[in-house]
């Protein structure tokens, strides 16, 4: 019984699923996540991390090998005379030895860098969020190209369907055409011109279909899955709440203006000391003892560690003209940022009159449809009582149809207008 009921079930929903629509949002969306730039994302990710583990890894010890072999033509020793009182006490006095060489490990530690490191991370932070910000705006281009895929797709459909509709008049008019070739008041020409009109629109629609079917092709590339039985669903011509422009080209000068900020604060840490441990141990010859190692030349370990400050001065020469320089930099992307929204402003208002202008047209398009089916009727009967030829009612179909494919093209292009100004702000 449960068995026959998920049948029954599954039945009744699957020519649901069949149909189902997609709205332009989702197709925006699927494109989104199926663009291949958009793995850059996580690289960028990916990458910050590292560079962070790079910078926060400046504070661990550093930690230096080596081995050294040297000869000199001048070493310290003990003036004559001292050396021969010395040797008459039995303490032979070679003084250093010519050649020497030692193996040793030199040892530091970061205790202040002068907020270098904290400068690094801002800087990469920064940059990295400067560099999603123009990936944001290379992405947001997919939108509008889904977007007038999907309108040419609407577009498309609705002249197809309204050739369909003049087919059927045609076919209709064909019939009544035979009708009265076969009681002698209409002639082989007037049939034949009828023929030729409707094999006409029959081309028309098979090109639009190809057409219709290079569009859904492309914009199934462009989402990753098939449209076979997907609705496309026409949006509705709501207008943005807003208009205020929210563009990703915004973000992206914000980020750089941060980012130069950050490459500023960088600069300055150039003029604070740094303070910091150090330890050096090495066996060789010779020792820190100078006088033993003039007795002998034995190898010996030695150690020294201490605490070390260092305060490089050759940034204050430059300090100025870097701050100049940031300061233009900030000053070059503020006058971008600028522009950008002044073009903006005029793309809004230019957008905002061809919305109006197009409801304007609207106004009429149903007294012009309405007005154009009753002359093609008319002209019907005219033709049937042998007032008008055939010519005479093809003309009056055409202009029927124009009107009403017309009319069906105001109202997709007002949507098409409206998500265009929508893409203008981002809405």
């Amino acid at each position: 019984m449960r068995k026959g009921i998920i049948i029954l079930i599954l039945s009744i929903l699957s020519p649901l699923l069949a149909t189902a629509g997609l709205t332009i949002e989702q197709c925006v969306e699927k494109a989104r996540d199926n663009y291949p730039m958009v793995k850059k994302y996580d690289l960028l990710a990916y990458t910050l991390d590292i560079e962070l583990s790079d910078i926060n890894k400046g504070w661990l010890p550093r930690i230096g090998v080596y081995g050294q072999v040297t000869a000199q033509n001048v070493v310290p020793f003990f003036p004559e005379s001292l050396s021969g009182v010395l040797q008459q006490m039995g303490q032979p006095m070679k003084g250093l030895g010519k050649l020497q060489y030692k193996a040793g490990v030199d040892v530091s530690q970061t205790i202040w860098d002068g907020g270098v490191s904290h400068a690094q991370r801002e800087l990469r932070r920064a940059g990295t969020a400067a560099e999603q910000s123009g990936l944001d705006v290379e992405m947001y281009a997919v939108r509008q190209r889904v977007e007038n895929l999907y309108f040419a797709i609407l577009l498309t459909e609705e002249q197809i369907a309204q050739n369909r509709n003049t087919m059927t008049l045609l076919d209709a008019t064909l019939e009544r055409l035979k009708a009265m070739l076969r009681n002698g008041t209409a002639m082989q020409s007037d049939v034949d011109m009828i023929e030729a009109q409707s094999l006409t629109v029959a081309q028309g629609i098979a090109q639009a279909e190809s057409a219709l079917n290079g569009y859904r092709t492309v914009l199934e590339l462009f989402i990753g899955e098939s449209l076979q039985g997907v609705e496309l669903i026409r949006p509705d011509s709501v207008m943005p709440s807003e208009l205020q422009s929210d563009r990703p080209e915004i973000r992206l000068f914000d980020t750089r203006i941060v980012a130069a900020d950050a490459s500023r604060r960088l600069a300055d840490t150039a003029l604070m000391p740094k303070v910091g441990l150090f330890a050096q141990a090495y066996y060789g010859y010779p020792g820190f003892d100078y006088f033993k190692s003039m007795i002998n030349r034995d190898l010996s370990f030695n150690i020294m560690a201490g605490v070390k400050v260092s305060w490089n001065i050759d940034s204050f020469y430059t300090k100025r003209n870097v701050s100049r320089r940031n300061r233009l930099d900030i000053a070059g992307i503020m006058a971008e940022k600028e522009t950008f929204l002044f073009n903006s402003d005029m793309q809004v208002a230019s957008q905002l009159e061809k919305i109006r202008g197009i409801r304007d047209v609207m106004k009429d398009d149903s007294r012009i449809m309405a007005l154009r089916a009753n002359v093609r009727k008319s002209a019907e009967s005219q033709l049937e009582n042998g007032i008008i030829d055939t010519t005479a009612l093809l003309t009056k179909i055409t202009d029927e149809n124009q009107a009403a494919l017309t009319a069906r093209y105001h109202e997709i292009q007002l949507v098409q207008e409206i998500y265009n100004l929508k893409y203008i702000l981002n809405r």
